[in-house]
């Protein structure tokens, strides 16, 4: 699969820097496998018909539900890390034209809805997150599937690496920080809580439409 592999848009770093899913490093690998353990279990209590995710990237797991039968779709701010998606789509003989180019503060209810809307790893980077929970709202029909980084965890592991020591371990472009309590309230304010998930070092959250 393309990977973006540290392509920038006007300055900001879009994508993902390597195939984290693809990593050979038996540590990568496993935190990757929680992450992907958290959300795939949680996706299937939900068994949505319908996804949308939000921030999609190169479209990994866009193409992993597609493959598991479910009508997925994805969109991303960055047009040309959506270029990359439809690259992928094409050698897998999936129709491009489920990967849009769109910013989270421009869906609509109607064309960008589906039974479960996922937005992983999007909310840390955004100027305004609560615009982004209410566009979110727009076109949430019933399930909404959140994550981010859970600090101060996310800093401290990067400074044990030895990166981004300037920044006290803060990853460039994440300018959004929440422990787990924190980010809880925070979307709580938008979205019943149904289920917490902590695979290290994230917080995932399924949530509802409130009725």
């Amino acid at each position: 699969m393309k990977i973006a592999g540290g392509m920038q848009e006007d300055g900001i770093v879009v994508g993902n820097a390597y195939d984290k899913y693809g990593a050979k490093n038996p540590v990568v690998r496993w935190i990757m496998a929680g992450f992907s353990n958290a959300l795939s279990e949680l996706v299937a209590k939900v068994e949505p018909r319908t996804i949308h995710e939000i921030g999609c990237g190169e479209g990994y797991w866009v193409f992993d539900w597609n493959a598991q039968g479910i009508r997925a779709r994805g969109s991303d701010f960055s047009e040309k890390v959506i270029d990359l998606a439809r690259e992928n789509a094409r050698e897998r003989e999936l129709s491009s034209d489920v990967f849009t180019s769109r910013s989270i503060y421009d869906v609509e209810a109607g064309r960008d809805s589906a039974d479960l809307i996922v937005c992983c790893e999007v909310l840390e980077h955004l100027e305004d997150p609560q615009a982004g929970l209410v566009a979110l709202q727009r076109i949430a029909t019933d399930y909404v599937i959140v994550s981010v980084p859970r600090e101060p965890i996310w800093c401290a592991l990067n400074m044990v690496r030895g990166k981004y020591l300037r920044s006290f371990g803060n990853t460039p472009g994440h300018i959004q920080h929440w422990s787990t309590n924190k980010f809880i309230d925070f979307v709580s304010q938008y979205f019943e809580i149904v289920e917490v998930r902590k695979p290290l070092p994230w917080t995932m959250l399924l949530c509802r439409v409130k009725r």
